[in-house]
């Protein structure tokens, strides 16, 4: 581990806080005040297009396309998980009021109802399954958040944050969708637009479920593991999903599940099924996407795109299940070769190419929440 990592955190979470915490994203596209004002924003095809353009291209189209820079609440999220893990891990009161500063904000970008509380992405957002418009309730940041006031409840001890944590349990059992839901299986939809059958969204879900006090949202949650270890192939590998668009598997998805797996379990209670799938699942990932030097990849069958959001989330979750000299490693290649001069993370490598677009959430924030977990397991 770098001598430097905690400066490193500091500089990071510095900068990025001078700058607000706004800035662009990968899936921002559809966000052009010139393609809004446009018929083909009620495209599909137009918007998927856009998002893939913007998203995949060498030059930056924003500043073309009149896209602007935005707060994500997931990006608020991860900073003030960062926070509360410096805290935990100096005691210093500053990393507090940061904290309360942002769960403060984060509190302030939900979308409420009635009894419910859950967050949306800053953009229209165009999948190959659905669209959701800007600001439309989504599992993804919800459960980023949940996770951020169960800690900030915990380490600060503000009930309003522990209501909250409620009221996105409420929102996980009663505003997504049951895409499937059997005797002892329930797989949650992405948002309440969709019925998608995407394995980590749904144990997000669970996740949230599972902080509840209510104890039926808890066997709920059960449910949601089960469709999803069941769903295992063979090899120990998890799909993105189960529509036959989206069978590819990838890092930091294959992370966002056993996280959530080993958490439920840890919390609701496991079984011989649950460790078994866990297990099978924790060695396809650490045998497919890591090098030895450090690499960690996005996709298992080969190096490269070399992804900041892989290595950012690797980083967190391998310091979470007890890996912590391969997290130590990987933090240390990252560090090298994808920080820039100004304390930033770039978004991606290519074999001859560098993308050296500095993504908020995507990139940023994923790594001031990793640099501060491994610093707090590795105290």
């Amino acid at each position: 581990m770098p001598a430097d990592l905690e400066q490193i955190y500091d500089r990071l979470y510095k900068r990025c806080a001078g700058r607000g915490f706004a800035g662009f994203d990968p899936f921002d596209g559809l966000n052009s005040r010139i393609f809004q004002t446009t018929p083909l924003r009620n495209s599909r095809l137009a918007r998927l297009a856009l998002t893939q353009l913007v998203k995949r291209s060498p030059v930056n189209l924003r500043p073309l396309l009149k896209v602007e820079p935005g707060i994500n609440p997931k990006a608020i999220a991860l900073f003030a998980l960062a926070e509360l893990s410096r805290l935990r891990t100096t005691g210093n009161q500053a990393h507090a009021s940061n904290a309360i500063s942002l769960l403060d904000q984060l509190l302030e970008l939900a979308v409420e109802g009635g009894n419910t509380l859950a967050f949306g992405y800053n953009f229209d957002w165009q999948s190959r399954i659905f669209f959701a418009p800007r600001g439309t309730p989504t599992i993804v940041p919800t459960a980023f958040a949940s996770q951020a006031f169960a800690e900030g409840a915990r380490e600060l001890g503000d009930h309003r944050y522990l209501d909250a944590v409620q009221q996105i349990a409420n929102f996980a059992a009663t505003g997504l969708n049951r895409s499937v839901e059997t005797d002892d299986e329930i797989c949650f939809s992405y948002t309440p637009l969709d019925e998608s059958l995407i394995f980590n969204a749904s144990l997000l879900a669970a996740e949230c479920l599972m902080r509840s006090v209510d104890p039926g949202h808890h066997e709920i949650a059960r449910k949601a593991v089960n469709f999803v270890i069941r769903r295992q192939r063979d090899d120990g590998a998890w799909p993105y999903g189960g529509d036959d668009s989206q069978g590819w598997v990838d890092n930091f998805h294959t992370a966002y599940v056993l996280q959530s797996i080993r958490r439920i379990a840890d919390s609701l209670g496991t079984s011989d099924e649950i460790e078994a799938a866990f297990d099978q699942g924790k060695e396809y990932w650490l045998m497919s996407f890591f090098l030895d030097d450090g690499t960690s990849k996005y996709y298992s069958d080969k190096t490269y795109p070399i992804d900041i959001h892989s290595a950012g989330v690797a980083i967190a979750a391998l310091a979470e299940l007890g890996e912590i000299e391969r997290a130590s490693r990987i933090a240390d290649w990252t560090i090298d070769h994808l920080r820039d001069v100004d304390g930033f993370f770039y978004y991606r490598l290519g074999s001859l190419t560098v993308d050296q677009s500095a993504f908020m959430r995507w990139g940023q924030a994923w790594m001031a929440y990793a640099l501060a977990r491994l610093l707090e397991v590795s105290r």
